[in-house]
């Protein structure tokens, strides 16, 4: 594992001794709501959805939009509260919570204004990384129930979770195909972090990175031709695009700094990533050929997990 480890797993002490958190959301500009639709329009993916430590050094959800303006804070329960993922529909967002009256970090659902924060999972272990299937009737998340972290899947509601992978290694960073059959993930099944495919029902698991390097956070493209992903296979954390089979790798970012978490636009026409190229970790935008890398976040805070909705801006 590379830094920064506090953001890829939850290996870290979190202080249980907070008061019950409040469940309720802080005010969002109604203009800032998700509205389904809109996949191809000029305005689609404007907004982003992303954590960040500048509320009293805890994570929090935030929403922005994509120009970096208007952020907005959608959670305010203490300790840890993270990995957002927006649904198609972009009426909700779940995420991973580590609240002082849950066993351990559990996977919460709210619609996207941060309103009716409920929790899916109950678990002494923690679950976590969750992702909407295509069609939003499934969850698939990572979990550490029966040992090692390892994918499952489970109804929108949390009911009939099923487990997915077997092996004894390190399953997590789930992403789904844009036509619902196959799941893209990171594993540590090789002796070091590779992305995997395999299909929804967990059968067929194939290695698409194969290499002596770490590869890591594999992304979907909305087409489904291209999966983008971290690797340190030239020297440091950069971001990487391959196809589907794992050819042509390419790598799109080229800095000394850490880079990580790529997650494309519903259009497909920019991926989002983190950087430390500034100083500490931000959220820039680019290109899906790494050009016209932008800084969409500035805060001394960390910012980080962006996680992109099918919107419009009203």
């Amino acid at each position: 594992m590379h830094a920064p480890t506090r953001f890829l797993v939850l290996g870290i002490a979190f202080g249980w001794g907070c008061s019950d958190p409040p469940t309720s959301a802080r005010t969002i500009d109604a203009s800032l709501i998700a509205a389904p639709g809109a996949v191809e329009g000029a305005l689609a993916g404007q907004l982003l959805a992303f954590a960040s430590t500048r509320d009293q050094d805890a994570f929090q959800v935030f929403v922005v939009q994509e120009n970096g303006l208007r952020p907005r804070q959608l959670t305010t329960a203490p300790n840890y509260n993270a990995r957002p993922n927006w649904s198609h529909d972009g009426r909700r967002i779940t995420f991973t919570s580590c609240r002082p009256t849950d066993s351990s970090c559990e996977i919460y659902v709210m619609n996207a204004d941060g309103s009716g924060q409920t929790k899916l999972t109950d678990n002494f272990s923690t679950d976590q990384m969750s992702v909407w299937s295509p069609d939003d009737r499934r969850i698939a998340f990572a979990s550490e129930r029966d040992g090692t972290s390892q994918i499952y899947v489970m109804n929108a509601d949390g009911s009939n979770v099923t487990r997915l992978t077997f092996d004894g290694a390190f399953d997590f960073q789930p992403s789904w195909s844009p036509d619902g059959t196959r799941i893209a993930f990171q594993t540590g099944r090789d002796g070091n972090d590779e992305v995997y495919v395999m299909n929804a029902d967990g059968s067929n698991p194939v290695n698409l990175t194969n290499h002596p390097a770490s590869d890591a956070f594999p992304a979907w493209s909305p087409r489904g031709d291209k999966i983008a992903f971290r690797s340190d296979r030239d020297g440091n954390g950069e971001i990487y695009v391959m196809s589907v089979d794992g050819s042509q790798p390419t790598r799109l970012t080229n800095t000394a700094a850490e880079e990580y978490y790529p997650a494309w636009s519903p259009a497909g026409n920019r991926i989002a990533f983190v950087s430390e190229r500034d100083g500490n970790f931000e959220i820039y935008v680019m290109k899906p050929d790494g050009s016209l890398q932008t800084r969409v976040t500035n805060d001394a805070a960390w910012d980080a997990d962006p996680a992109w909705a099918i919107t419009v801006i009203r």
